[in-house]
């Protein structure tokens, strides 16, 4: 598989932030932003978690109940990242 250059993943990571501010502030499944974007979950996992890094998104790994997930991940942007997209609006 061809590998896929910085300013291609950075423009996905846009897309990305872009589709959790329009939904904020719910929080979505890593499936769920995968099948938005039309890409692979393992790809868009690692993108996501590099975004968590650089704090401008967040990693929910309990439900409601407070039951940790065993194999899925919800994400929601950040309150800082959200500041900064509101304010450019």
């Amino acid at each position: 598989m061809p590998q896929i250059s910085k300013e291609k993943k950075e423009k996905i990571q846009e897309q990305v932030l872009h589709h959790l501010f329009s939904i904020f502030p719910k929080q979505i499944f890593t499936s769920d932003i995968a099948r938005e974007m039309a890409r692979d979950e393992e790809f868009i996992k690692v993108l996501l978690v590099d975004l968590e890094k650089k704090d401008l998104i967040v990693r929910i790994s309990k439900n409601s109940d407070g039951k940790i997930y065993s194999r899925r991940i919800r994400w929601r942007l950040s309150n800082k990242a959200q500041e900064i997209y509101s304010k450019h609006q």
